[in-house]
């Protein structure tokens, strides 16, 4: 298994936009987090092309990437008319809430929703298209598994885990920060984000311990070159990752604002230990 950065870039953006679906389908983020989100991982999976990506169905997946993400950034910016379905009953609440604190004595007239118009589901941005850009890079990434070189069953489940631990990790960062902008969205969508990355870090250690692996470079069968000092480096990422993700969702526990912003805070630490845990064992075990 090689360590180049076609690979990672690829690995990283396919990751981002399955996790970028994974929170526009829930319709309660407004349309600007999509538009980043896209923005970045298309960037990502631009640079992974221009990097040099072995193999045609790496390059083909790469290059679908980036299609899918241009063509979901258009259409949600022309569709950008009709909302977020769940942006606009907030806001329908918030006003009815409002309305009542003011004891005006009158119900609230009902708010009736036009077809096209604002809030419709007919007119608002399909996030299926976010999640087709994503199986294209998922594919782009099995294929550079299959060019890696090494045991492809192998190789392949550390390159499929390693992109899901960046996605997760890294939208869960970005969303968080998205709170600056949008204060009064719920935590649901960062939980279930938070929740995914915890589900997912197993995986990316369990692909890692199968031999040849990390136990071997800590045993010091494999010498990384530096007496086990990597292989002692590897484990603290993995060990701080997992431990960031926990205190994150603690934190997410607490009812004030700012929790949201520790959260965040955490969030990106884990991106940078996550990073140490993927790219640390890939450089170690490499040939």
């Amino acid at each position: 298994m090689r360590l180049t950065i076609g690979t990672v870039m690829l690995q990283w953006a396919a990751g981002g936009m399955l996790f970028t679906w994974v929170t526009t389908r829930r319709r309660e983020v407004s349309l600007g987090y999509g538009w980043t989100t896209r923005i970045t991982f298309g960037v990502l999976a631009g640079v992974g092309l221009a990097a040099g990506l072995e193999g045609g169905v790496a390059r083909a997946g790469a290059a679908g990437l980036v299609a899918g993400a241009v063509v979901a950034l258009a259409v949600s910016w022309v569709r950008r008319g009709a909302g977020v379905r769940g942006v606009e009953e907030r806001r329908r609440t918030r006003r009815a809430r409002v309305a009542g604190m003011l004891g005006s004595g009158a119900a609230a007239p009902p708010v009736t929703i036009a077809p096209g118009g604002p809030g419709s589901a007919r007119q608002e941005y399909p996030p299926v298209l976010d999640l087709v850009a994503a199986l294209a890079g998922l594919v782009g990434v099995l294929g550079a598994a299959a060019s890696d070189g090494g045991p492809y069953t192998l190789t392949a489940s550390r390159f499929v885990t390693g992109a899901l631990l960046l996605g997760a990790v890294s939208t869960a960062m970005l969303l968080g920060h998205w709170y600056l902008v949008q204060p009064g969205l719920g935590r649901g969508p960062l939980r279930e984000l938070v929740t995914l990355t915890a589900l997912v870090w197993p995986l990316e250690l369990a692909a890692f311990l199968i031999p040849t692996g990390m136990l071997q470079v800590l045993s010091g069968a494999v010498d990384d070159g530096y007496g086990g000092l990597l292989g002692w480096v590897w484990l603290t990422c993995a060990v701080s990752t997992i431990g960031l993700v926990a205190v994150t969702a603690l934190a997410l526990r607490e009812r004030y604002y700012s929790a949201v912003m520790s959260a965040t805070g955490l969030m990106y630490l884990a991106l940078l230990t996550g990073f140490g845990m993927d790219l640390v064992a890939r450089a170690v075990l490499a040939p």
